[in-house]
């Protein structure tokens, strides 16, 4: 698990010891990452909520430009290339099964198949930045929330239907993310976004949920709930003024469906 905040934008870089397969999950803080290899180099400038898979050996550089506005939040689950044949419960096989090219790489960084999390993922990485157990409780959450994560994304890897989605298109969709997000108290109405991306109402909606696993305002609702849940538990707001600064007008109505998501009343964050 990688974390990092700073006041000015600063450069945050790691390499690994040894090749790797991995899998990288994004949390909050939206932060750009470059990778370089040799003369090559990928860049990624929407990394929250991002899934990455990827092969790495200790030539590759990972780069995170980490600023105030974008701070770094990354779970990277990995296994040596080495030991991929003796992980339990046929995890080994699944790698082999579904990142066949990561399994047997032909350059020094090879990336898999990326997506954005489902919401259910989503929940559990947020819920492993911010363990509230101690001692051995903490450790046998943290275990079973990450087995359950590997489960939801090799599932997500078998019913995968963005690759039809083309690049410029997905950038036209995080274009309709990060409107929704810079007014997330008062978003704009699905026709507003689509011409301001410049497609018909019907592409936005259907691209929209292909891409991101859930609707346009189901996204939103997730969006104001992990907000509000981060502005309560970090005590920069009561819960009345979480959900004013959220969108919602109903004191009520936001408990409801904070519990619906989380499990528990917003009153009940210590």
């Amino acid at each position: 698990m990688e974390e990092a905040t700073a006041e000015e934008a600063t450069i945050d870089s790691c390499f690994f010891d040894e090749p790797l397969i991995a899998v990288a999950f994004y949390g909050e803080g939206d932060v750009d990452l470059t990778v370089k290899y040799g003369d090559k180099h990928k860049e990624f400038s929407h990394t929250k909520g991002l899934t990455l898979s990827f092969y790495a050996d200790e030539h590759v550089e990972f780069i995170h430009s980490v600023s105030a506005s974008k701070p770094l939040q990354c779970l990277v689950i990995a296994t040596s290339t080495n030991t991929i044949d003796n992980l339990p419960n046929q995890e080994g096989e699944l790698f082999g099964e579904m990142l066949n090219q990561l399994v047997n790489p032909d350059d020094h960084y090879v990336e898999g198949p990326s997506f954005i999390m489902t919401p259910e993922m989503q929940a559990i990485v947020d819920s492993l930045f911010n363990i509230q157990y101690q001692g051995k409780t903490k450790m046998m959450f943290f275990r079973s929330q990450i087995t359950a994560l590997l489960s939801h994304f090799f599932g997500q890897l078998a019913s995968l239907k963005t690759e039809g989605i083309k690049p410029h298109e997905r950038e036209k969709l995080n274009q309709a993310k990060d409107i929704l997000l810079k007014n997330i108290d008062n978003p704009p109405s699905l026709n507003e976004i689509s011409k301001q991306i410049g497609w018909n109402m019907f592409k936005l909606k259907k691209d929209f949920k292909a891409f991101f696993g859930v609707p346009v305002f189901k996204y939103l609702q997730n969006e104001r709930l992990t907000l509000a849940h981060k502005m309560i538990r970090n005590q920069e707001s009561t819960v009345q003024e979480a959900a004013w600064h959220v969108g919602y007008d109903s004191l009520s109505s936001f408990s409801n469906a904070f519990e619906k998501k989380f499990g528990y009343r917003p009153s009940q964050i210590k």
